[in-house]
């Protein structure tokens, strides 16, 4: 029976493990596709971080007003506890000067127990600033036999902090690995005296990660993260989470857990972290030199403003190298974006040359065949844009080739008559008849009674929906006998995309600066934009 149940037992576990294997398989995968989004979060957060601040440090000008009004002195300590937790990461002289004025109330209430915990707290504040042996000297002062349970604790947990601290910052091999010892030996006592819960398993699962056991830490970490923490939890778990795949060697995740600390570390204003700045090196192994700088340039500001003296240093170390690399980077850019504005000089001048032969080229191309390019011209025009319906091709080619044919016919019996003059000797009447202009004028007025019916043929409403663009008061109408007046005229060329007022005044026998007062006199009467008025006629 006993064998049964082992054999169970032993099935079960490892289904479970099984499954967590894959669950965690699975979370990396799409972790992975979040690392940029994450980075993107992070990003987004530093540039809130002024906001930030000015909560805390409303928080604190809070907590600094009750503190001038309270009246008992267990107020005031707790006052002043409250604000020593606030500053303590984030401005340690501010922390220590609190300490300070807790010793004082403390001294007031006669509570021994208090004498202890302020020591603790001068240790923790000294090492955040860098002050390891003071911290230590500090720590030395108390029996820990004699602690209740609450601070026994807390001195546990500092004792590791600041050997951790020290470990860190010392260079000889045999020194690091006395206070790497201590620091092992200190954990081991905080796993002694905490009950089972969430600040137990981080401790754990940092002991996993330390003796090179990551894949028993992952579970228990990733477990935690769907019970209730708060902020302070979930920090150091994410945190703990970036040092088990640091161990195993999968830097994306290490880069996915260290920004979702640094984003609790910025969002929360704690300026003493170890989160950015090792996420700056990575992203700048990653290739990512703009956000390393970024990252690294924010670290080193919070460190200084904190005090934190470690912090500044491991910046300090590591920020000379990103500089020079992101100066040279800028450098770089800064060349590149010259050779490319002198390209695209070149090529400019290149254009210009090569524009300005060709214009020369044609220009003396038009001069030769003046005439027949201005016909060609007018009728090309005329051509595109009529192009876009074939009732409109339809119509226009087929009355300007009919108009085309009756002009040489009248050409043509014109010179017959002035031919008969001629041969009859009629002298005076041949040179009446060429100094008349009537029959130019004849023509003309046909040629643009033609034009006028043809485009009310293919727009009939263009008269109602022209005025419809202008005032009422500068509305137009032709006059009885009319079919369409000059501004209509004008802009019933401009409706059949003869726009280049040249060509318009060349159509319609007016100088180019009479064109140009007609229109500018109707654009002067438009509803709307005037310096659109023309599209708006051309899309009528």
């Amino acid at each position: 029976m006993k064998q049964n149940i082992r054999i169970f037992i032993a099935r079960y576990k490892f289904i479970w493990l099984l499954t967590s294997m894959i669950l965690l398989t699975l979370s990396a995968q799409a972790q992975q596709a979040n690392h940029e989004k994450v980075l993107q979060q992070l990003d987004e957060v530093i540039t809130k971080k002024a906001s930030f601040r000015t909560e805390r440090e409303t928080t604190i000008s809070q907590l600094k007003q009750q503190l001038h009004y309270a009246t008992t002195e267990e107020d005031k300590y707790k006052l002043c506890n409250e604000l020593l937790g606030l500053y303590l990461h984030y401005q340690a002289d501010s922390a220590l000067y609190y300490i300070n004025k807790k010793s004082e109330y403390a001294l007031l209430l006669n509570k021994p127990e208090c004498h202890d915990e302020i020591i603790i707290n001068r240790a923790e504040v000294m090492g955040v600033m860098g002050m390891y042996n003071e911290a230590l000297a500090e720590l030395q002062q108390i029996s820990p036999s004699k602690l209740d349970k609450k601070n026994l604790i807390y001195y546990y947990f500092t004792a590791r902090t600041c050997y951790g601290w020290l470990a860190d910052y010392t260079i000889g091999h045999d020194a690091k690995q006395k206070y790497l010892h201590l620091t092992d030996l200190y954990r081991d006592s905080i796993m002694n005296s905490i009950d089972s819960g969430v600040d137990r398993n981080i401790v754990l699962a940092e002991r996993f990660i330390l003796s090179a056991q990551p894949d028993k830490a992952l579970p228990m970490l990733n477990q935690m993260l769907t019970t209730s923490l708060d902020l302070r939890q979930k920090a150091y778990i994410y945190y703990t989470l970036s040092m088990a795949y640091e161990v195993k060697n999968e830097p994306d995740m290490q880069i996915y857990y260290l920004a979702q600390t640094a984003i609790i570390d910025l969002s929360t204003s704690v300026r003493e972290y170890a989160s950015l700045q090792k996420l700056a090196r990575l992203i700048y192994r990653h290739g990512d030199l703009k956000r390393a700088y970024s990252y690294l340039s924010c670290s080193m500001e919070d460190a200084v403003a904190c005090n934190a003296r470690l912090r500044f240093a491991e910046v300090t170390e590591f920020y000379p190298i990103i500089d020079h690399a992101y100066s040279q980077k800028e450098a770089q850019e800064k060349r590149m974006v010259v050779i490319l504005l002198l390209c695209m000089g070149i090529l400019a001048v290149l254009l210009i040359i090569l524009a300005s032969y060709l214009y020369y080229g044609l220009k003396k191309l038009s001069i030769t065949r003046k005439h027949l390019y201005l016909s060609n011209k007018e009728l090309q025009a005329a051509n595109e844009s009529l192009a876009q319906t074939g009732k409109i091709k339809e119509v226009y080619i087929a009355r300007y080739l009919d108009r085309c044919v009756s002009y040489l016919e009248k050409l043509e019996q014109y010179r017959r008559s002035l031919e008969k003059l001629a041969m009859t000797s009629r002298i005076d009447d041949l040179f009446k008849a060429i100094r008349s202009e009537q029959f130019l004028r004849d023509e003309r007025k046909n040629f643009y009674n033609e034009f006028d019916k043809s485009f009310l043929e293919l727009f009939p409403n263009f008269i109602e929906d022209f005025n419809k663009l202008l005032t009422d008061e500068g509305k137009i109408y032709p006059k009885p006998g009319e079919i369409l007046n000059t501004e209509l005229r004008i802009f019933a060329l401009i409706r059949l995309g003869v726009t280049d007022a040249n060509r318009i005044a060349h159509f319609l026998g007016y100088s180019l600066a009479t064109v140009y007062n007609y229109r500018s006199k109707i654009r002067n009467r438009a509803k709307g934009d005037k310096d659109h008025f023309e599209q708006e006629v051309m899309n009528l």
